[in-house]
């Protein structure tokens, strides 16, 4: 019997990608396999090659009794069951990045096709008509593109549009300061900064609690006349109402859509909305984009089968079983750490800092500092972010880190403090099932068992503030689930830590703040 391991390819990919796998394996390329075809076939084998039609789920990875790696060629694993794949021990990979150009390609051919009306003149003109004059476009040279989400296919989105002599803006609290500077770009400090300017917007974040629907009314109305809104990112990002209604009132120039909250879409209230054109998600719909992904799945899966350095894994890697034994359980706190950090300080324009301390200290802390990174860029990427591909990202983005250990902690036997700049937030786990707990902010002293919702409040240590701070959230139907209190005898400022039962909007954020002169930042950690 072949001591090859045997590698199953159930969807189409580049023949430059079974050609990989065939320098180290044997394939097997099964397209019209139906899943309890797979089902039942899928023991022997060591690898498995998926798109997006095959379903990897718990019930078929607990029959893949060999299966070490699952290779998606796509940027995405939803169709994968990564949990049950990690508690077998099996790295899943995907093709991260494999459509960035083509994503960043489609953004600057909708924005064209929606300046000139290219969609509308063609239907117009193969029904027999010749409207001149009803499709007159406008020139994009002069004009000011925001960019929101200044990210790997942000960055390309805005490379593409100087060269169409534009100006380009854009927003990311993510960024390091030097990048923008590097691209030529305008840094916005706030989205009303991006509003204001821009005659075209393009969207290019993640889809998280905060961004769903964040191009609502309110954000439409803050916009210029005349505004040309271009979305190749995901659907759930804009109010379609909202964007119906301003594109029908004027308000909106207009608009190009390449994705939409609920997909296939075959109906939805952009359709047919005159100023406003549509693509089926083809971002990543081109043969480069596809052969690009095919061929970096492939060579993901046989760094997974040959012990080589996997670079897009979802997972987390593979540690020595005592390293994990110790970290592992801190794992989750670092990435809540950073995530609430980074939450407190607006972005990440400054290092990040990460010091362990305790037995901790005893090991090799970097994967503790990964999962900080993660916990820090998540929920504001367009990419997925995971303990692999990280430092990637944020070394693209020029985010730079450094970790430091003591083997002495006070008060703890193990804790971890994140800074970002002027802001600290320290935490470690209580009881046997390592709970995440919040143990300092902001060099105050909070003891806050972590929840999903969290918020952060600073406020005049004056009497009474406390109570309208409580009276303001019931006003706005905000349930509090625990609170802890730190005061400060140096600033006047005393700080509040809360869970709460929800994410809380916007606008209940900034009433909150007004209501009792504080700062007030809310943040969903991955709870």
């Amino acid at each position: 019997m072949s001591d090859r391991p045997r590698i199953l390819v159930t969807e189409k990919i580049a023949e430059g990608g079974i050609d990989v796998l065939r320098q180290i394996g044997d394939v097997d390329v099964e397209l019209e396999w139906s899943k309890e075809d797979l089902a039942d076939r899928i023991a022997p084998y060591d690898a498995l090659v998926v798109r997006s039609a095959t379903k990897v789920t718990a019930e078929l990875i607990e029959r893949a009794e060999n299966l070490r790696v699952v290779g998606r060629a796509g940027t995405g694993v939803d169709n994968v069951d990564v949990e049950a794949a990690t508690g077998r021990g099996i790295i899943v990979v995907n093709a991260a990045g494999s459509n960035a150009v083509s994503a960043a390609e489609h953004a600057i051919a909708l924005l064209l096709a929606q300046a000139r009306n290219i969609p509308q003149a063609h239907m117009s003109l193969v029904a027999g008509k010749w409207e001149r004059a009803k499709f007159g476009g406008i020139e994009v040279t002069g004009k000011t593109l925001g960019v929101i989400g200044f990210g790997n296919i942000g960055q390309m989105v805005a490379e593409r549009a100087l060269g169409l002599s534009m100006r380009v803006v854009a927003y990311d609290p993510f960024v390091a300061e030097a990048r923008y500077r590097e691209m030529g770009v305008e840094k916005a400090e706030t989205l009303e900064e991006i509003y204001g300017a821009s005659d075209f917007i393009s969207i290019h974040v993640a889809s998280t609690p905060e961004t769903r629907g964040f191009i609502n009314a309110e954000a439409i109305e803050a916009m210029k006349p005349g505004v040309r809104i271009i979305n190749d990112a995901r659907g759930d990002l804009i109010d379609e109402a909202a964007l119906v209604a301003g594109v029908k009132s004027g308000k909106v120039g207009g608009a190009a859509i390449d994705v939409f909250p609920e997909e296939p879409a075959t109906e939805s209230p952009f359709f047919g909305v005159d100023g406003i054109i549509v693509t089926p998600h083809l971002g990543a719909s081109t043969a480069e984009a596809q052969d690009r992904a095919g061929t970096a799945v492939a060579e993901q899966v046989v760094a997974a089968l040959t012990g080589g350095v996997v670079t897009s894994a979802v997972n987390i890697p593979a540690v020595s079983p005592e390293t994990m034994a110790t970290l592992g359980p801190f794992l989750p706190l670092a990435g809540h750490l950073g995530r609430l950090a980074a939450g407190i300080a607006g972005g990440i324009d400054e290092r990040i800092e990460v010091l362990c301390e305790g037995d901790l200290a005893e090991h090799d802390t970097r994967l503790i500092t990964t999962a900080v990174l993660v916990g820090a860029l998540s929920g504001n990427m367009v990419e997925p972010v995971n303990m692999v591909n990280a430092q990637g990202i944020a070394r693209a983005r020029g985010i730079e880190w450094s970790e430091s250990a003591s083997p002495r902690s006070r008060d703890y036997t193990n804790r971890v403090t994140v800074s970002i700049g002027s802001v600290s937030v320290s935490g470690t786990t209580v009881g046997m099932t390592s709970r995440p707990r919040l143990v300092e902010v902001l060099g105050q002293p909070i003891e806050l068992e972590l929840a999903r919702h969290v918020g952060i409040l600073r406020y005049p240590d004056v009497p009474g503030i406390v109570g309208k701070i409580g009276t303001t959230m019931a006003s706005e139907n905000i349930n509090i689930a625990s609170m802890a209190v730190a005061r400060s005898t140096e600033d006047g400022l005393a700080t509040m830590a809360v869970t709460v039962d929800s994410p809380v909007p916007p606008a209940a954020v900034d009433t909150i703040a007004g209501s009792c002169s504080a700062s007030a930042v809310f943040v969903t950690l991955d709870i």
